[in-house]
């Protein structure tokens, strides 16, 4: 485990591998890098591989007073300035993915390729108005009791009664034992992202590749609309919002699949510069 600091929190990550090409896995809230083990032991092999905690998250830092989104996506962009990272493939899960495509879009010329996982499913598009007391209940609750708050949240939200039990065991774990007030804090800003993929979008130089689980659908209509720069999307069966816990096979064959798409246009696009 290395760290270094990052808006004045140690920022927790680890390297495997090596070569020119950069994985940089970046996770969802409340959980951690530990969540991309089996992703790590497929690709050390042919590709640098870089995890990391996000601040708050897992074994990096917890002092700040003010917790914004807008600080964990400029940890990104300092992890790869840190690390002198040339040629790096962005992939976020959940939030990760959001946070990704802000990192993306301010720091684009090392940035060759862009994979959410499970993310994006209504890109750019706000909640409907009917759900704004639902948001304002759930923000208010995280107030008064945070842990079951965010259990409920990702029972609700993220598992469903067909999730494997020990999944299910270790997300609502990861969910109520995470760290307050980063989560008190960023909770609202959640409930925004349709702005900020809006802002960032146009910026994003990749395509915008998915792989969503098909426990929840993806609107396809949505992605036409805004992904202005062009989108991919793989589907993958599964019962919740893990895919590398419940389907790391598929999971890998996916980002394999995607990755090697985004190399070979890497190599046209190359060659087309050079002629």
């Amino acid at each position: 485990m290395k760290t270094f600091i990052s808006n004045g929190s140690a920022i927790s990550y680890n390297i495997y591998g090596n070569g020119p090409i950069s994985l940089l896995f970046v996770h969802g809230s409340f959980i951690d890098q530990s969540y991309w083990k089996e992703q790590v032991s497929f690709f050390k092999e042919k590709y640098q591989v870089i995890t990391m905690d996000l601040a708050g998250h897992g074994q990096s830092g917890t002092n700040r007073e003010e917790w914004t989104l807008d600080q964990m996506a400029d940890d990104i962009v300092n992890l790869i300035k840190e690390l002198d990272l040339k040629q790096v493939i962005l992939i976020g899960h959940s939030l990760g993915g959001n946070l990704a495509l802000i990192a993306a879009a301010r720091h684009p010329d090392p940035i060759i390729g862009f994979i959410a996982v499970d993310n994006f499913k209504n890109l750019a598009t706000p909640l409907p108005g009917e759900y704004e007391s639902q948001v304002a209940e759930i923000i208010e609750n995280s107030k008064k009791n945070y842990a079951r708050t965010n259990e409920d949240y990702a029972r609700m939200v993220l598992l469903t009664p067909e999730t494997p039990q020990w999944i299910m065991d270790k997300v609502v774990a990861a969910y109520r034992d995470s760290y307050a007030p980063m989560g008190q804090q960023t909770l609202p800003q959640f409930f925004k992202m349709d702005r900020s993929e809006r802002e960032c979008l146009p910026l994003l130089k990749p395509v915008m590749n998915l792989i969503n689980v098909s426990y929840y659908p993806t609107n396809k209509a949505a992605l036409e609309k805004h992904a202005v720069n062009g989108f991919g999307l793989i589907e993958i069966p599964g019962t919740c919002h893990y895919p590398m816990l419940e389907s790391p096979k598929a999971l890998n064959e996916a980002l394999d699949e995607v990755i090697d798409g985004i190399l070979d246009q890497q190599s046209v696009s190359s060659q087309q510069h050079t002629l």
